[in-house]
């Protein structure tokens, strides 16, 4: 690795940091209400502003040892699991694409999922403004630098809105709207045939996930899953290696 490639590397890893800090203050602050830019980041505990060396993202928690500086409340994982996410998807978007137009393209999508995910971890929501950031983004992208022709990106938004739709309806609630939404916008983004390798990979991970929830907490498959990160880690994967899991199944499965 030339010097110049590892200052990339370095330079999207911190990014992605920095980043992650600023994904937990939407995470957080969307659930609650509030304005992402006023007040200044602040215990949700104990309400004391917090300052810039409680702020390092991942640093700070392994430091404070998982707890508040003023009032020692315990500091949930997933904050620093935020940061830690999006210093990846970062780096696996710059690893897979380099510095082209692609990681300015798929690399927000990647974040507004993250975000996404956790809320619907949370509240079993997805919220509609974050759906409509990623079709307005792949809208944008398919005006100024298509990828898809628009029959695909239409058919992938029919495939997503339409065929989840059904399966909703017929499964009576197995998936939510935010679910049916999301799948919409990301089909109109990768097109009707990647939509499908998202939607089975979402449903595999769900179902181990579901499986696994079942068999700990014995509660008879009642504990609710929110489908979202599937979709979610599902996109990601079919983004990266979408092309080889489509050549592993033709060369494997029809000769």
């Amino acid at each position: 690795m030339d010097p110049e490639q590892l200052f990339f590397y370095i330079f999207c890893g911190l990014l992605g940091l920095l980043l992650g800090s600023f994904f937990n203050v939407v995470i957080y602050r969307y659930q609650a209400g509030v304005s992402i830019i006023r007040p200044r980041s602040y215990c949700p505990h104990c309400k004391h502003t917090l300052q810039a060396l409680d702020l390092v993202p991942v640093f700070s928690y392994l430091v404070l040892r998982g707890r508040c500086r003023y009032c020692r409340a315990a500091i949930p994982f997933r904050y620093a699991a935020v940061e830690l996410l999006s210093a990846f998807l970062l780096l696996g978007t710059f690893h897979h694409f380099g510095c082209t137009v692609e990681l300015l393209k798929y690399g927000p999508v990647l974040f507004v999922l993250l975000i996404v995910s956790f809320i619907d971890l949370d509240i079993q929501k997805i919220p509609n403004l974050f759906v409509g950031m990623i079709f307005l983004w792949a809208l944008l992208w398919q005006l100024l630098n298509p990828v898809l022709s628009w029959t695909e990106a239409l058919l992938g938004f029919l495939a997503g809105g339409g065929v989840t739709l059904i399966i909703a309806l017929v499964t009576r609630g197995g998936m939510g709207g935010g679910d049916i939404k999301l799948l919409a916008a990301l089909g109109f983004l990768a097109g009707w045939f990647q939509l499908i390798l998202i939607f089975f990979i979402a449903v595999f991970l769900g179902a181990i996930v579901g499986l696994i929830v079942i068999a700990v907490q014995r509660k008879g498959g009642k504990t609710p899953i929110p489908f979202g990160p599937f979709i979610a880690a599902g996109y990601a994967i079919v983004l990266f290696w979408g092309d080889q899991i489509w050549a592993f199944y033709l060369n494997t499965f029809i000769k």
